[in-house]
């Protein structure tokens, strides 16, 4: 097991949304990428369903990268798509717990397994 935070949010591309998507991921791609901590950052795309995969090297990360986004995207972020379902892994702590549960956040805990 790691030290390592992560999850996969759902949502879909609010109508009229489009272009607004299509500007908003690569800049919010762009800037995770400079976060040190951010261990990956994917945006999987079917018709208007959007998956992000985001993978940290700890809470500490996962709080870093919150607060980049609630200072730069979640507004825009939060026009242009609805949130269907958020799942969070791995080592979460009280506050990635208490920052994330008000979006919904479904937390799985660690019960096994490894990490290569």
């Amino acid at each position: 097991m790691t030290p390592d935070v992560y999850w996969i949010l759902r949502l879909t591309i609010n109508d009229g949304q489009e272009e607004a998507f299509e500007t908003l991921m690569p800049e919010m791609v762009a800037s995770t990428l400079k976060e040190t901590g951010a261990k990956a950052y994917e945006w999987h795309r079917e018709g208007s369903e959007v998956h992000i995969f985001e993978r940290y090297a700890s809470a500490t990360d996962a709080m870093i990268h919150m607060g980049n986004f609630g200072a730069h995207f979640a507004d825009r972020f939060l026009a242009a798509l609805t949130p269907t379902g958020f799942d969070i892994y791995g080592a979460v702590n009280d506050e990635v717990r208490q920052a994330l549960g008000p979006m919904g956040a479904k937390f799985h805990d660690q019960v096994g397994g490894f990490d290569r």
